[in-house]
């Protein structure tokens, strides 16, 4: 694609459609901007050069009008000499510069509108490309914004959860203390549980010997 046609093509786009479709809108921005600005870098690159050509054709205009005006001149000195027949080669001579005057000047007229093109069209890619520049900056403002917002979110929600542990870790503590009561009542229970069965115990052993004693009474009377 010509880079004339490439910059028709960019200032006839609609930015804010081109960015509602596309999937990475922040990336589809950098590319039109730099786009823009390349584009921007060569029209005028190629306006310089048509500048150029025009004062070029410009110098070479003055020069054949002086060129006419002289041979008209050297015209009249013929005609003050007697010299018709000069006066008539002169003015030939002339004549053909003219002809030449007259391309040149059309020439001269196109590279005119040419260059008043350019200016406008340049002109709009110039305002395209400070639109672009714009909406990229509102985009990475509101960007920057959201990203803002979210950290401030997060370090909320953060807080949130630390508090809600905090709760959690105060509730268990509560609950140990409680539990370390109720198991300090429990101490010294066993050993008083095994010194009863002890006891107990003993009481048995006395009931047992005291049984085994009159079956032994028993057993003697009988025999």
């Amino acid at each position: 694609m010509g880079i004339f046609s490439r910059m028709t093509d960019i200032i006839n786009s609609n930015l804010t459609a081109l960015l509602d479709k596309a999937e990475d809108p922040q990336k589809m921005i950098r590319m039109m901007i730099q786009e823009m600005e390349e584009t921007l870098v060569e029209v005028r690159s190629s306006s310089a050069r048509v500048i150029a050509d025009r004062k070029t054709t410009g110098r070479r205009l003055d020069k054949m009008r002086q060129e006419s005006s002289e041979w008209e001149n050297k015209a009249m000195l013929a005609i003050e000499k007697g010299r018709e027949d000069l006066a008539r080669a002169a003015l030939n001579e002339k004549q053909q510069v003219e002809q030449e005057i007259d391309i040149v000047d059309e020439e001269l007229r196109a590279l005119d509108e040419h260059l008043t093109h350019l200016n406008e069209e340049v002109g709009q890619l110039q305002t395209k490309l400070t639109d672009a520049k714009a909406k990229q900056k509102t985009m990475l403002m509101r960007q920057s914004s959201v990203e803002s917002r979210l950290r401030v979110k997060r370090q909320n929600n953060k807080a949130d959860i630390d508090n809600a542990f905090e709760k959690f870790e105060r509730f268990e503590r509560r609950m140990d203390d409680l539990e370390g009561q109720i198991e300090s009542m429990d101490l010294g229970e066993d050993t008083k549980t095994d010194l009863k069965s002890q006891i107990d115990s003993l009481k048995n052993d006395d009931k047992i010997n005291d049984e085994l004693a009159r079956l032994k009474e028993k057993m003697t009377k009988v025999g």
